[in-house]
């Protein structure tokens, strides 16, 4: 398995988040389990408060955080972290505080210690192994929870295994899970060997041990010099020229690495990629909020589900594209660029063999056994206006069970007969490779789809080469070419950069290779 070039970088990526995280719960924390323990009116009310915290699901706390922040990225991942810290953090300073010895509290206190005193010279260091134990468990939960927080641009090793998923390529999805793994571990013993060296220095101290607590805490200063080294280059980093984002299926992370090397190679703006983003409307809201410049969407996508507007009737393509640029320009002051030639379409897909079987040849023809078939659709797809709600209403029936799947995994679901229909792509190159048919949507419930990329237009104005460079992509991928890039990456399992290299080079939009 070869080792993805960015793993470095990923690794400190997810280091500082879960770092600065589990910093970020020990300063909260600690005081509150303090007060916990000092006001037993408290104790309930916190700790019951942090339990509340800990049964969130942790793509619902990020999806909700996403939203109150109005921001995407290191913010909104942050805090939930930290929220998730608290608990065992909480739980444990009480725990160890209550355990300290009465007979010693009053004993300090006999010799005319301050309260302030006795909780720092006695209290503490006697309940610092539980409170530390409680840390490693708030540390180790936040490295795993940390691996989601790409689904919000926030970077980290979970880059590796969204992106694994969607490509169904087992060696990403390792490269994510094993270093996150192997992270945890990293600090949990960190953590304790610096606990360990803050232990209290016994008289008779063998030689061994004088010598190796000063060693000890080495591995607890290496843990936390990225974060001082991510504050300073925080404070310093300039925001790249041109940020841009994508969804997080195949083709999107195609079309997005497209967007990139054609301006990469074209303009001399610095391109930074956030692909991966967990939706469209997370994307929409990071372009409207200025958090990515460009990313590719669908007019269908814009129309129906961006804009709302409601329709009757089949919808022409070129009024849609007309409509969605005007309606952005107006609310969202963000330009269609030209399409790429090709329209994605959402699609109802059988195994070939039922359609035989059956004489399936458009979607009414499934009404008969609708009740009787399994679906799997992506969660998207579930809630959308143009998604499974509408094509029940508009066909007249509804499957006896939808199950919620991810984009990249039903195909393969499909084929193994998990699901009898899913809502496929129409520019996936799986439908041929996986023996599936696509039935015809007879009563036109489905609007056009036509890719093309979303700009900011300050961006545009304040990079005119930008509209020049892109100008190159219109036009140039037409349906066939989207299937047959989409299997190099989905089906063989090709890196994304190359099959966009070799696409760009082969239509002269970048430079031949020397």
């Amino acid at each position: 398995m070869t080792l993805p070039a960015d793993l470095p970088v990923r690794v400190y990526q997810h280091l500082v988040l879960t770092g600065s995280a589990v910093l970020g719960g020990v300063l909260l924390g600690l005081p509150l389990g303090i007060l916990s323990h000092r006001v037993a009116s408290l104790r309930g009310p916190v700790l019951w408060s942090a339990g509340i915290l800990q049964t969130i699901p942790s793509l619902a706390l990020l999806a909700l955080l996403l939203i109150a922040t109005n921001s995407m990225g290191f913010l909104p991942a942050w805090i939930a972290l930290t929220l998730y810290a608290l608990l065992p953090i909480v739980r444990n300073t009480v725990t160890g505080l209550d355990g300290v010895p009465a007979g010693t509290v009053e004993a300090a206190r006999g010799v005319g210690m301050t309260n302030a005193q006795r909780l720092v010279r006695v209290e503490l260091p006697l309940a610092l192994p539980v409170i530390v134990a409680g840390i490693r468990t708030a540390a180790i939960i936040s490295v795993g929870i940390a691996t989601l927080a790409a689904y919000i641009a926030a970077g980290g090793l979970g880059v590796f295994i969204f992106r694994g998923i969607s490509l169904r390529n087992y060696g990403l999805i390792f490269a994510g899970a094993i270093p996150a793994a192997a992270l945890a571990l990293v600090v949990d013993g960190a953590i304790w060997s610096g606990e360990w060296a803050s232990r209290p220095v016994r008289t008779l101290q063998p030689a061994w041990d004088r010598i190796l607590r000063p060693l000890a805490l080495i591995p607890m200063i290496l843990l936390l010099a990225p974060l001082a080294i991510e504050g300073g280059m925080r404070l310093s980093r300039s925001r790249p020229d041109v940020v841009i984002g994508s969804k997080e299926f195949s083709e999107q992370l195609l079309l997005g690495e497209i967007l990139a090397q054609t301006i990469e190679e074209n303009t001399d703006l610095r391109v930074r990629r956030e692909f991966g983003l967990g939706g469209t409307m997370i994307c929409h809201a990071a372009l409207v909020n200025g958090e990515i410049d460009i990313y590719p969407e669908y007019t269908g996508t814009g129309y129906l589900n961006v804009l709302q507007i409601q329709s009757k009737g089949p919808l022409e393509t070129e009024k849609v594209y007309k409509t969605v640029k005007e309606q952005y320009q107006k609310k969202f002051d963000v330009d269609w660029l030209g399409p790429f030639g090709f329209a994605n379409t959402y699609a109802l897909a059988v195994r070939q063999k039922d359609a035989q079987k059956y004489h399936w040849t458009c979607v009414s023809d499934l009404k008969g056994r609708a009740g009787k078939m399994t679906a799997g659709f992506p969660g998207e797809f579930m809630e959308r206006a143009d998604g499974y709600p509408g094509l029940s209403r508009t066909y007249g029936f509804s499957f006896g069970k939808a199950e919620d799947i991810s984009p990249d995994l039903m195909y393969e679901v499909l084929q193994r007969g998990d699901v009898d229909v899913i809502a496929a792509f129409s520019t996936d190159g799986r439908l041929e490779a996986y023996h599936l048919r696509v039935l015809k949507d007879d009563r036109n419930y489905w609007p056009p789809y036509d890719a093309a990329p979303l700009v900011r237009r300050d961006t545009l104005q304040k990079y005119p080469q930008l509209e020049t460079a892109l100008g190159k992509l219109a036009g140039k991928i037409d349906a066939a070419t989207m299937q047959r890039l989409n299997y190099q990456v989905a089906g063989e399992q090709r890196p994304i950069q190359d099959v966009a290299r070799e696409f760009l080079r082969a239509e002269g939009i970048i430079p031949a290779e020397d």
